[in-house]
């Protein structure tokens, strides 16, 4: 049965259309708005997995280049591993719908978002979020939604819902919003050093604007809705009990343990004696898992009852700060930062704009100049696994950090280079995302990248109960898996720079949100003052083994005597001097090179190339080509002018090839260009201007190879026969 739902948000119709497309998924919707489609199926397992004690969610984003009419640019012309903003879409719609599954659901449940259509002015993510909650509500599973979510800009000192693509290059805010009809479930925001109220505002704003899109989703759940799947709930058993009175008080122990490694072996040692006493009745896995779920209520007790962290700090109190730049030789920058167990490394690498990221998606970027890449190796939580390529979670770190460094990152015109940076995370102890942040600082500023402000970053988190919260600033990784909330805030002491909100509860209030941001600014202004001290400001000398940048301007119509047929020019520039070249369409050239000298080498041969030929100019040039009338001679790269025989020297030459040869290097002056653009030179009028003329490149005199005198013949008689000149004349140019 087809049913369609829609209505206007943010001036344009939103719809929602289910019973069309993908009949044998268990739901699908196609959802609409302008003309961005999106297809969203849902699926379950019909049986659940027995291992594991997490919902088995998996949410895949298939981007398909025909949505914008694009043929991929791989070389087997197909869509290939999802790209980055691909995988970014697919954790944004799974972090959105994770927290409201049913906790004891072991089904899996797959939901796949196919991207349709794509108008370049509607991003498809939020269509995606939108899509995936009408399509699991309407699905049989159970799903304690529905959710919404818009956009949220702010241009022109407003806040505009669901803003278009290029309003929001224009925007200082670029927030999406995840709520329920009751409270926030996700937000996550990249903006340009935003106050902390107005992104409160956006927040407030964007909730408000969810609730006619829930609204939505709910009529068309009664219209079609599926019966949901019944969960059973795990039998109970005597062994929480049982582990709670024979290891209960040394597990309370063990988890408040203020130093990691001594927690985490007196929680290994009631690990190993609890399977010893109990692994002929149970399996190891429900053991773990009873012991796991002790220690988490162990742990939050503490928390909520003494109002302090697991190692004793203070709520609002951040581990101990140290750091160091210029870690690495031969790098172009390095930055080392440590916040208790939690250290990364960051390297700046710097390079010309060609080599700028070539962007095959489905947005309007085609190019990136600043790429903020994160590695996260099993030994810095002291595991070993197979080392791979970066999975979801480590994109979604780099792509977070990224985004709260970008509105620092100086432009193209301040600095013309591609950045890229490497956070290496050597030791992980909860929110290695925001320590990137701050290494990251540290490091463009040894590299001597002029950043227009330094920033921070800090993860909060949050427990609760059914009458009492705490927010806890820098939360360590016990905080975070036994927390209800990982709440990361990046900013400059001016504003906010990137946000990102996960949670594990249904909801949280509008309240706790402003004052976990509150605590944020606190934080910022401690970690401000400490990279600070580490380095005041970026260094005015950049590293010598970067590339130095030189900028000149020629004329546009003059861009293809640089390039060459084919490229050929400039291929010829570059494999000379070794330096890089980038040619704008305004006529700005940037050459790079850590040489100055192959650089200035460079920028001769350009100026050379896009220089005017003028008459009364004296060149030295190469004799390329003879002929019975004259000489060609390459006064610039690509320009020839002819020297007619009778301008070859200050006297009579019967033969061209008496004075001058190929590959002569010879003095000439321009003594015309004809309405054709052709160029007379003569070597005689150099003689007669100066003296010091009359002398070659290298100190030789001009008149290389004058004839000697001819011998005359004698008649009978003794007198010498009268030789006539009978010079003719030859054209010019032929």
């Amino acid at each position: 049965m087809s049913e369609t739902v829609q209505g206007e948000i943010g001036g344009r119709c939103l719809s929602i259309d289910t019973g069309n497309l993908a009949a044998q998924a268990d739901s699908a919707v196609t959802v609409r708005y302008g003309d961005t489609v999106v297809l969203v199926t849902v699926c379950i397992s019909e049986e659940p997995r027995g291992d594991g004690d997490f919902v088995h969610l998996t949410v895949d984003y298939e981007e398909r280049h025909y949505a914008v009419g694009k043929i991929p640019g791989s070389f087997i012309r197909r869509e290939g591993r999802p790209s980055e903003e691909a995988t970014l879409a697919g954790r944004l719609t799974d972090r959105s719908l994770r927290p409201l599954f049913d906790k004891n659901l072991r089904n899996d449940v797959q939901v796949v978002v196919t991207v349709l259509s794509t108008d370049q002015e509607n991003d498809p993510d939020i269509l995606a979020v939108n899509g995936a909650s009408a399509a699991t509500n309407i699905s049989s599973v159970p799903f304690f939604g529905p959710v919404a979510a818009v956009r949220v800009g702010y241009i022109g000192g407003n806040l505009v819902l669901n803003p278009t693509l290029p309003q929001l290059q224009d925007s200082l805010l670029d927030l999406v919003v995840v709520s329920t009809s009751e409270a926030i479930v996700m937000v996550e925001a990249g903006a340009k050093e935003v106050s902390d109220d107005i992104v409160l505002e956006g927040i407030r704003f964007g909730h408000q604007a969810n609730q006619d899109i829930i609204k939505l989703q709910e009529s068309l759940r009664q219209a079609c809705g599926r019966p949901k799947l019944e969960v059973k709930l795990p039998e109970t058993d005597e062994l929480p009990n049982l582990i709670s009175s024979e290891f209960g008080s040394r597990l309370s122990e063990a988890v408040v343990l203020a130093e990691r490694s001594f927690r985490e072996k007196a929680i290994e040692a009631v690990k190993h004696e609890a399977l010893e006493k109990f692994k002929e009745t149970y399996t190891e896995a429900d053991i773990n898992a009873a012991l796991e779920n002790l220690m988490k209520k162990a742990a939050r007790a503490y928390i909520l009852g003494k109002r302090l962290h697991l190692d004793g700090r203070q709520p609002k109190e951040i581990r101990p700060i140290s750091g160091q730049v210029g870690f690495l030789p031969r790098t172009h920058g390095s930055g080392l930062f440590n916040r208790g167990l939690t250290q990364v490394l960051t390297i700046t690498t710097l390079g010309s704009l060609r080599q700028e990221q070539l962007i095959d998606g489905l947005g309007l970027e085609e190019t990136k100049r600043f790429m903020h890449h994160y590695n996260f190796p099993p030994f810095s939580t002291g595991e070993v696994k197979r080392l791979g390529s970066p999975g979801r979670r480590e994109i979604g770190h780099g792509a977070l950090a990224e985004r709260a460094l970008t509105p620092v990152i100086p432009s193209e015109d301040e600095f013309s280079y591609t950045i890229r940076l490497v956070s290496e995370v050597l030791s992980s102890n909860g929110s290695t995302s925001m320590a990137s942040v701050c290494s990251s600082t540290l490091s463009l500023m040894d590299a001597g990248v002029p950043i227009k402000a330094p920033v921070a970053g800090i993860a909060m988190g949050l427990v609760t109960n059914n009458s009492d919260h705490i927010v806890l600033t820098d939360i360590e990784g016990m905080e975070d898996a036994w927390g209800d909330m990982d709440f990361k805030v990046a900013g400059t002491a001016k504003g906010i720079t990137a946000l990102q909100l996960d949670i594990k509860l249904k909801g949280i209030s509008y309240d706790i949100l402003a004052e976990a941001i509150k605590q944020a600014r606190e934080a910022h202004t401690v970690i401000l003052e400490k990279l600070s001290q580490i380095i005041s400001a970026s260094r005015t000398e950049l590293s010598p083994y970067a590339p130095r940048m030189y900028k000149m301007m020629i004329d546009p119509s003059k861009i293809g005597a640089v390039i060459g047929p084919g490229g050929k020019t400039i291929r010829s520039i570059t494999e000379e001097t070794k330096v890089t070249i980038d040619v704008e369409n305004d006529g700005t050239v940037i050459i790079g090179s850590p040489s100055q000298e192959a650089a200035q080498k460079a920028i001769e041969k350009i100026e050379s190339l896009t220089r005017d030929v003028e008459v009364g100019e004296i060149y030295t040039g190469k004799v390329t080509r003879l002929t019975n009338f004259g000489a060609f001679v390459e006064i610039l790269p690509g320009k020839e002018g002819l020297v007619h025989i009778s301008e070859l020297a200050d006297y009579h030459v019967a033969k061209v090839e008496d004075v001058v040869k190929a590959g002569d290097e010879i003095m000439v002056k321009v003594i015309e260009i004809d309405h054709m653009g052709r160029i007379n030179l003569s070597r005689r009028a150099v003689f007669s201007d100066t003296s010091a003329a009359r002398t070659g490149p290298a100190g030789e005199p001009l008149v290389t190879r004058r004839p000697p005198p001819r011998p005359q013949k004698y008649r009978p008689g003794g007198q010498p026969r009268e030789r006539k000149d009978s010079r003719r004349h030859t054209p010019k140019w032929r």
